[in-house]
């Protein structure tokens, strides 16, 4: 095994070298397509990574997680403190590490040398970043493309300023760098797939792992260890990516749940639906994947009513998916399956095309129908200039992008439906809202919880395909339960 290969254990190899170089390839052809920028303007793009982290002012460092862009383009997934540069012009890409002291090596192991280092990361050179200023002014470029000030549209957060010693020597072009790497962040390489058809493997295991041992009596915490523990001892992934939701009825209908202030810690009862919505962390790249099931492994009528209206949803919008598709029609699809089953199960009343104008489906659906995905959980890209706006409907609003799909994304789909007091009671008293609602119908599922469906879903050249492997429909979610393998063993 060479040098640029990232592994951990027996897991899958990322082959850092070629990952990154093809990336920085396509990053240089749409810089020079689309930066707006003059040949003889180009110069040499820097970024700077991931600082190292401290807990607050404590000398606390908690696990270092390098920031997604610098990762996107060099590969350094583990080291703090690097700034990374890339020259336009010519492709070729510099590291530039900590000069460490001796001392280092006591407390955290071996120091590598730029040798050792340039061989691990598989970029033209590495040097040291007190030498930064340095080596710029060795090439001569008419300016640094930086990120500084480029908003991330799901945080509304800007990109920091980069700053190091020697900066105020060269002139600083901060419009073009932030929307072409994210564009170039949208579309997944075969190599990058495949680091994701990894994670999501590994996530589709540790679901399946929660689903067989789950019983009335546990906590959702002792649910979500379980997960936890599958993801790294069963595939190599440290971290979730993101903090999982192991959600157990009424708390269903809490998007976010399982942050600080309600840490996953109700107790499962006979009867309820667990809602887990938890992915996994593989060389930085991300896993996202729901899965809803009876805790005591069987679903009631009115459950698998609504289980049965979100799968309807699901596989309505994985089937519809090709490129072409605008991503606020698959919402309305979407949106379309759960009413017309809501509808069907008597819980609404009316006509579909009338709710859909009310804007019923936001009511049980909130969010967004999915996101893009990669680096981040959240990746970016979704409103970029030249690409539709974030539309202004009820839930609509929620969409973290409005793109027309295009072969090489990955993006999820996770339609869901919730039964949330905080928007159900206000809608029964309210003229229009109300006159959809079947109150009498209703109001014995407003502790119901909720169900969430989320797969991570490749777009192809003639349609999608999703990288996740678990059981869906209520027949291989009750047989798994009950003890059947997953995946099926063939008769």
């Amino acid at each position: 095994m060479t040098a640029d290969v990232y592994r951990v254990g027996p897991s899958y190899p990322v082959p850092r070298g070629t990952l990154h170089k093809e990336i920085r390839q396509r990053v240089m052809h749409v810089f020079r397509a689309r930066s707006g920028l003059q040949l003889e303007d180009h110069g040499v793009v820097v970024l700077q990574g991931g600082k190292t982290p401290h807990l607050y002012n404590s000398d606390n460092e908690p696990l270092f997680r390098q920031e997604a862009f610098f990762q996107h383009l060099f590969g350094v997934n583990d080291r703090e403190d690097c700034v990374g540069a890339l020259d336009v012009r010519t492709g070729r890409a510099t590291l530039f590490v900590p000069r460490l002291p001796p001392e280092y090596a006591v407390w955290m192991g071996h120091i590598l040398s730029p040798a050792e280092l340039q061989a691990r990361y598989a970029v033209e050179e590495v040097r040291y970043v007190d030498e930064l200023a340095e080596a710029l002014e060795e090439l001569a470029p008419p300016c640094l493309h930086v990120l500084d000030g480029g908003v991330n549209t799901d945080s509304g957060l800007p990109m920091p300023p980069v700053s190091f010693q020697g900066i105020e020597k060269f002139k600083l072009e901060k419009d073009s760098l932030f929307p072409v790497l994210c564009e170039c962040r949208v579309f997944k390489s075969d190599q990058e797939i495949a680091v994701m058809r990894y994670a999501c493997q590994v996530a589709s295991r540790a679901h399946v792992a929660v689903m067989q041992a789950v019983k009335p009596g546990m906590w959702e915490f002792q649910a979500e260890s379980l997960y936890l523990h599958s993801l790294y001892a069963g595939g190599g992934c440290r971290l979730p990516h993101y903090t999982p939701i192991f959600a157990s009825g009424p708390n269903a209908a809490i998007l976010h749940y399982g942050h600080a202030g309600a840490p996953n810690d109700r107790q499962l009862r006979d009867g309820d639906l667990l809602l887990v919505d938890a992915g996994a962390d593989y060389y930085r790249y991300s896993a996202d994947i729901t899965t809803t099931f009876p805790v005591n492994g069987r679903f009631t009528e009115q459950q698998r009513l609504v289980y049965d209206a979100v799968l309807a949803a699901s596989r309505g919008v994985i089937a519809a998916m090709k490129p072409g598709v605008r991503w606020p029609d698959m919402q309305l699809l979407a949106e379309r399956f759960i009413l017309s089953a809501l509808r069907e199960g008597g819980l609404l009343r009316g006509d579909l095309a009338d709710m859909l104008d009310a804007r019923v489906g936001a009511l049980f659906m909130p969010h967004g129908l999915g996101h893009l995905l990669g680096l981040d959980t959240h990746d970016v890209g979704g409103y970029l200039p030249g690409h539709p706006e974030r539309p202004e409907a009820a839930g609509l609003n929620r969409l973290r992008t409005a793109r027309v799909l295009e072969e090489g994304m990955v993006i999820t789909v996770e339609p869901g439906c919730y039964f949330s007091r905080a928007l159900l009671e206000p809608a029964l008293s309210d003229p229009v809202l109300s006159s959809f609602l079947v109150d009498t119908k209703l109001l014995p599922f407003l502790d119901f919880g909720g169900v969430r469906i989320e797969d991570d879903v490749l777009v192809t050249a003639t349609g999608a395909e999703s990288l996740c492997d678990v059981p869906r429909t209520v027949e291989e979610v009750e047989a798994v339960m009950a003890g059947a393998p997953w995946p099926p063993v063939a008769a």
